[in-house]
């Protein structure tokens, strides 16, 4: 177990050189592939909805799912909907869990929290994958493993928190660029790597039977192991944790204590991270708030934000309480608050459409007749907005993050409305139908451009996570900061689960190209706001 520093000043530059710069590389390349497991972790409910469907659709007897359906089967439209709640709980439950994860580094230390985040992954994976073995689990059992897989959703706020503290402010924009787009990279990762571990046995007889897509179970295309997409992260899951255990530190300045006294802090404010989920989960699967859609979508992020903010002021120790309130302060800054609407357009929208793009390309360009694999290509622009990240807080250490962010924002826009205008292309020719009700449209021609202008956005939001959050040291204080950078990212977070439920709504209604055309409207907001505050020639800051 690596021991705690007993003196920490990464500003100093001799102590940097001698002592701090291997300290903070070790705890840098450690805390990565752990971040890129929690990520995958996460966000595989995207890709675990797509293959259920999939499976579904060819065998109707499997994942035959009547959930809050008066026990009757689904209809097509039905079931596609309803396969979007798995990625959008997934999604609020780790925004959620982010929350307490902001401000746990000081009260629990980088170590004891990267550990135990990994530990608590495992369970959700390995669980998951004896669910999926059996495809009579009721659809219950999924919402609940989904909710339980927001732990790595919460990772990415602790993590970067972490991070922030151990490299000097001059290299924050590339240490946390690497971090955070390496560890983005995870859901990347998943996308290409799931696809193939589906398709053979991995683990042998302990791994479960295959499903089978047809009749001629014989036929080893017609198997899939879909079981293998959360069981093959928990050996690797298991060696990372114990990396995190003997190679990362703990730092002098937080207030962790012993360590199983900072395990239990840890523990209960994850606690209060899953009630504050619960309510959340709850209000958007169970309870039917009689108010428009799209308006209950955001009155559930309000609740589950401020449950669990008062369950952290009012349900925590007094050994927590004090360390807490110091990091509450963030909360009188109005920048606080510009910083998380301009943190929320980058990174929420990358982890958003990260979420709902496996599932969004076969439900708009895949039909009965064109046969497009779409898995063959999903991965990609989640790669290049995870790659391109360092890159955006390179330039913005070179070029300053605001005029970064602001030219950065300039393509979203662009790049938004052109993909919603691909998408009713594709909704005109997938309603061309013949006698029958079948589709003879050809919806998947507009594939590619749309992909690529996709890959466009993808790209842009990866930039755009590293100029904001390189923006963000230079607008607070060294004690602010690392809170700041986690509260944003919790913020942010709820990406995840907005943008899923509000394409299925759209394509519930039969127009999800008007979710593109509001995400680009939500943008335009942010070009004013970033210039206003940082980028304008007299802004109040320029960073």
């Amino acid at each position: 177990m690596a021991r705690t520093p007993e003196h920490w000043d990464v500003e100093d530059q001799a102590f940097w050189e001698s002592t701090g710069k291997s300290i903070a590389n070790r705890n840098l390349w450690v805390s990565i592939p752990n971040l890129l497991c929690g990520f995958s972790v996460w966000l595989y409910w995207g890709m675990l909805a797509k293959i259920i469907q999939k499976v579904h659709f060819a065998n109707s007897d499997l994942f035959n799912f009547t959930f809050m359906n008066d026990g009757a089967p689904f209809d097509v439209k039905g079931y596609k909907t309803l396969m979007y709640t798995l990625p959008a709980v997934a999604g609020l439950a780790g925004a959620t869990l982010r929350i307490p994860n902001s401000f746990m580094i000081a009260i629990c230390g980088g170590r004891n929290v990267k550990f135990m985040t990994t530990v608590l992954l495992i369970i959700p994976a390995f669980l998951t994958g004896l669910a999926l073995r059996a495809p009579d689990t009721p659809f219950s059992v999924y919402i609940l493993l989904a909710a339980m897989s927001g732990v790595g959703g919460g990772a990415f706020a602790s993590s970067m928190s972490n991070i922030s503290f151990f490299y000097p402010k001059k290299m924050q924009g590339l240490a946390l660029g690497l971090n955070a787009g390496l560890g983005n990279l995870g859901v990347s990762v998943m996308q290409f790597l799931i696809p193939w571990v589906i398709t053979f046995s991995m683990f042998g007889g302990l791994g479960g039977e295959p499903q089978s897509l047809g009749a001629d179970s014989l036929n080893a295309e017609n198997l899939l192991w879909v079981q293998n997409a959360a069981l093959v992260w928990v050996p690797v899951m298991i060696v990372l944790a114990v990396l995190a255990w003997f190679f990362m530190n703990n730092l002098p300045q937080h207030d962790c204590g012993s360590t199983p006294v900072a395990i239990g802090k840890y523990l209960w404010l994850q606690m209060i991270g899953f009630l504050g989920a619960g309510v959340g989960v709850l209000l958007l699967v169970f309870v039917k708030v009689p108010i428009p859609e799209l308006v209950r979508i955001f009155f559930v992020v309000a609740a589950a934000v401020i449950s669990t903010l008062l369950m952290m002021q009012f349900m925590t120790p007094q050994t927590i309480q004090k360390p807490l309130r110091n990091q509450f302060a963030i909360f009188s800054n109005k920048h606080t608050w510009v910083m998380t609407w301009l943190y929320t357009m980058t990174f929420g929208s990358f982890i958003g459409y990260a979420a709902a793009f496996p599932k969004l390309l076969d439900d708009i360009f895949v039909t009965s007749t064109n046969g497009l694999v779409t898995s063959n290509y999903i991965w990609i622009g989640v790669a290049v907005g995870a790659l391109v990240r360092p890159i955006g807080g390179w330039l913005s250490d070179k070029l300053g993050g605001s005029r970064v962010t602001q030219w950065d924002t300039w393509i979203m826009v662009g790049s938004t409305i052109l993909a919603g205008y691909f998408v009713s292309l594709a909704g005109q020719e997938a309603a061309i139908l013949d006698d029958t009700g079948a589709i003879v449209g050809h919806p998947e021609k507009y594939f590619i451009p749309f992909l690529l202008t996709f890959i466009v956005l993808f790209a842009t939001t990866g930039i755009g996570n590293g100029s904001t959050f390189r923006m963000i040291p230079f607008i607070f204080s060294k004690d602010q900061a690392g809170p700041v950078l986690a509260w944003t990212s919790a913020i942010a977070a709820y990406g995840a689960f907005l943008i899923p439920k509000i394409f299925a709504t759209q394509i519930k209604a039969g127009t999800p190209e008007y979710a593109l055309y509001g995400f680009a409207v939500y943008y335009s907001s942010c070009l004013a706001v970033n210039w206003w505050f940082y980028a304008r020639k007299g802004a109040e800051i320029k960073c």
